[in-house]
């Protein structure tokens, strides 16, 4: 299995379940690896014949910026599902960093695993 992969994307959004967290936007930070099969493309040399994890990042962007969920879970969930579904990706590991949620600890967050289901 080969793996694209995108990084420390980082994104403003309104997430989380204080008062003060649904009038504010707080910076969340994805790393997606998705599976896929890259054969073609390196053959083809064409972006057609790969996920295009531009595509891919723009979407995540314009959907994670516009969601108001209460829980990291949720919002990891749900951009699995997009991704999954919208780009076609068999698998994908997500992790969700909620950087500076508990004071003390840099990072927090979540990582989950999906597949599609055929």
């Amino acid at each position: 299995m080969d793996i694209i992969y995108l990084h420390n994307l980082q994104i403003e959004t309104v997430v989380g379940i204080f008062e003060w967290e649904r009038r504010v936007k707080q910076t969340v930070s994805f790393d997606l690896d998705m599976a896929a099969d890259v054969h073609q493309a390196a053959a083809s040399d064409n972006i057609r014949d790969t996920l295009d994890y531009k595509k891919v990042a723009k979407r995540v962007i314009e959907f994670v910026g516009h969601s108001e969920f209460h829980l990291v879970e949720t919002l990891a969930e749900r951009v699995a599902e997009l991704v999954i579904q919208e780009f076609n990706v068999r698998w994908l590991r997500l992790r969700l960093n909620k950087q500076g949620a508990i004071r003390g600890a840099r990072d927090v967050g979540v990582i989950i695993e999906r597949a599609r289901e055929d």
